[in-house]
């Protein structure tokens, strides 16, 4: 039977991946936000289309070079999760 403090233990480590998978996309994004958003103040070009197109392809440039390792945390964590299954049903 599974306890309490196991399915936190999923939970933790669940969000914890979470976190530090989306985090590097999430920093790329950051950073050509605010760099942009200079851009912007300094140039006073106040277009709204400006701020989303450099995010979208930089963030899916970082996807084509971190998507591999993003992948394989996330697998590694569900094989872990599906192979301790036995330990839950008990």
């Amino acid at each position: 039977m599974i306890t309490q403090d196991q399915v936190m233990d999923i939970a933790r480590d669940a969000l914890f991946l979470i976190i530090k998978v989306s985090a590097p996309l999430l920093l790329i994004s950051l950073i050509i936000g605010l760099v942009i958003s200079i851009f912007q103040t300094v140039t006073s070009i106040q277009e709204q289309t400006l701020t989303f197109v450099p995010k979208i392809i930089v963030v899916f440039l970082g996807m084509m070079l971190i998507g591999g390792w993003m992948m394989e945390e996330l697998s590694n964590y569900m094989v872990e999760l599906w192979s301790n299954f036995g330990l839950y049903l008990r």
